[in-house]
């Protein structure tokens, strides 16, 4: 399966993405009618997929899917995943058999998808599902990790019949401009991917949003299986779970995925994984959760040109949201017990002030920097305004790279880190410049 291509094919997929896009203004427009449509154009590839695990969720998604994946590969699965977005490339978001898709590869599919459609309208992202449906329906695989990209109901992935489970990880506030700000109607827009007689499994979650999980399920004719309801797991000393999930009972150990927050992931990806592939090997899960990768997620910056600047550990994470930021906060005592400095930058469609008041009773500085070729950024002053609510010693930084080097030139701290969030843009803008791309 090709992997090193040439810069001919990365132009190729790139204007096939521009052409068919053109074709809907939109980058948003939830529902599931032209995606229907362009798959039956494609010959429905998606009723030719290996068995669906389908993943929604506001928070931890691609955790578990990552916890999922290294899990069922170390017990020899060939495993295709979709996720979104990406952070410094396209090709990131389709991952076949455990490799992720060439620019050869993907331009070819793009521009089948663009004959087949024509001059129908579609947005970005149910040209690059349908293309990843037509991928995945091509190469054999035992498993398929699906993510939703936008709530799940109308979601683009939302076309599968009978995936074999379905997962809902932790519900909260988030793209409020599309799904509203009433956690219970958030609930009812994820539990659209339900399927009558196939297992849902939820993480804990307030009591509303587990009352409109219920509900639904009932309605359609499945149940869900809750973490911590239905599904008892608990905290080891070592970082680690036991965990029994009324099948099998196991005993998984730290992962290296970073965060408290990961213990629950890991309840929650074990126990929908062996619900589907029963016959996994305890050694097998166990090797999988400790060498899960899940770049730009609470994760050190390997060394390269930005990591050199600073002269101490960079760390990043793609938490945008508050709850993403109550687990970094909750997270980053273990890491480094000391203070942080944070380099923050955030777009305009949520209040950034939920984000930095979290953090900032963990910082020694704030530096908001607006965030590169991202028009929807928040601009580094609007930025220093909301942190000053928190941190009034918050600064600015023109570039990324003039905040890191002011740090390296400023007083002797005793080396503090360095955590940069507010985006996942921001974690791929990072990942660009110091040459670390994810593969």
């Amino acid at each position: 399966m090709p992997t090193e291509t040439g810069p001919d094919d990365a132009r190729r997929a790139h204007g096939a993405l521009t052409r068919l896009t053109a074709l809907h203004p939109k980058l948003i427009d939830l529902g599931l009618d032209r995606t229907f449509d362009l798959l039956a154009r494609l010959g429905d590839p998606h009723h030719r997929l290996p068995p669906v695990i389908h993943v929604a969720g506001t928070n931890g998604k691609g955790s578990v899917i990552a916890l999922m994946r290294a899990m069922a590969e170390a017990a020899g699965l060939r495993v295709h995943c979709y996720v979104s977005p990406h952070l410094c490339r396209f090709n990131e978001r389709i991952r076949l058999a455990g490799r992720l898709i060439g620019d050869d590869q993907l331009a070819d599919l793009l521009e089948e998808v663009e004959t087949a459609n024509g001059d129908m309208p579609v947005t970005f992202f149910e040209v690059t599902t349908a293309a990843a449906f037509l991928a995945f329906s091509r190469i054999e695989a035992d498993l398929l990790l699906l993510e939703t990209g936008l709530g799940g109901m109308l979601d683009s992935t939302n076309v599968l019949s009978a995936p074999a489970a379905t997962i809902i990880t932790p519900i909260a506030r988030d793209h409020e401009h599309f799904l509203g700000s009433d956690l219970a109607g958030i609930a009812g827009q994820k539990a659209g991917i339900m399927r009558r007689s196939v297992p849902c499994f939820s993480a804990a979650q307030a009591p509303d949003v587990m009352a409109a999980l219920d509900s639904h399920a009932a309605q359609i004719g499945t149940f869900v299986t809750a973490i911590g309801r239905d599904i008892d797991w608990t905290p080891r000393a070592d970082g680690g779970i036991g965990l029994e999930t009324g099948r099998r009972r196991l005993h998984l150990p730290a992962s290296s995925l970073h965060g408290p927050h990961q213990q629950a992931n890991m309840a929650l990806a074990a126990s929908a994984l062996v619900s589907v592939v029963p016959g996994l090997p305890d050694r097998s899960l166990a090797t999988g959760v400790a060498q899960a990768l899940w770049p730009g997620r609470l994760h050190r910056l390997a060394d390269g040109p930005l990591a050199r600047l600073a002269s101490r550990q960079i760390w990043i994470d793609g938490a945008h949201n508050a709850h993403g930021a109550d687990a970094l906060a909750a997270a980053l005592p273990a890491v480094d017990g000391r203070k942080w400095h944070f380099i923050c930058g955030a777009l305009d469609t949520r209040p950034a002030d939920e984000f930095l008041h979290r953090i900032a009773p963990l910082a020694a500085s704030i530096t908001c920097l607006a965030i590169p070729d991202q028009p929807a950024s928040l601009t580094a002053e609007a930025l220093a305004d909301s942190a000053r609510q928190s941190f009034p010693a918050a600064r600015i930084a023109s570039s990324l790279s003039g905040a890191l080097q002011a740090l390296a030139d400023g007083p002797d701290d005793g080396g503090l880190p360095v955590m940069i969030c507010g985006s996942l843009y921001l974690a791929g803008h990072v990942l660009i410049q110091n040459d670390s791309l994810p593969d």
